[in-house]
């Protein structure tokens, strides 16, 4: 077990199977030292459990935890290309994309849930750029969407 792996069983998770892609695409692809992930989904054994708009049929608590379980996706996605986890160098970018009412503004508190667990299992390499966008809509009528762009080692 990697020590990336280790520290997520320490919070008490696991790293989740590779999320089907919902069309023609990737789950994540390498070119070079980077790799970058499709945008993943909240999918817990291949379902949505909760859907809807944050701030209206979502609380914003919930699309926190909804972004947790995106970033455990993404992880899942980057183990998929690189093999070991530990092979990451740094989390260069996050997107978040979270399926708001048309009043809610609390998309970066949301993308934190993302955010928070890649840094505490993966410490400063952990530490990235970020955008957090709000939208109409989402796949699946999915309250978040997240990718990631890491570096990884040879």
């Amino acid at each position: 077990m990697s020590a990336v792996e280790e520290k997520l069983a320490g919070l008490g998770l696991t790293l989740p199977e590779v999320a089907a892609p919902l069309a023609s695409y990737v789950p994540a692809i390498r070119t070079g030292s980077y790799i970058y992930t499709a945008g993943q989904l909240p999918l817990v054994e291949g379902k949505l459990g909760v859907t809807g708009k944050v701030g209206a049929e979502v609380t914003p608590e919930e699309a926190k935890e909804l972004a947790r379980i995106c970033a455990l996706n993404a992880l899942a996605a980057v183990k998929s290309v690189v093999g070991d986890l530990d092979k990451v160098v740094r989390v260069v970018k996050v997107v978040g994309f979270v399926a708001s009412a048309p009043d809610f503004t609390g998309q970066p508190g949301v993308v934190n849930g993302t955010s928070e667990l890649l840094g505490q299992v993966l410490g400063d390499a952990g530490v990235h750029a970020r955008s957090a966008v709000g939208v109409a809509v989402l796949p699946l009528d999915a309250p978040v969407e997240v990718e990631i762009q890491v570096e990884v080692a040879d």
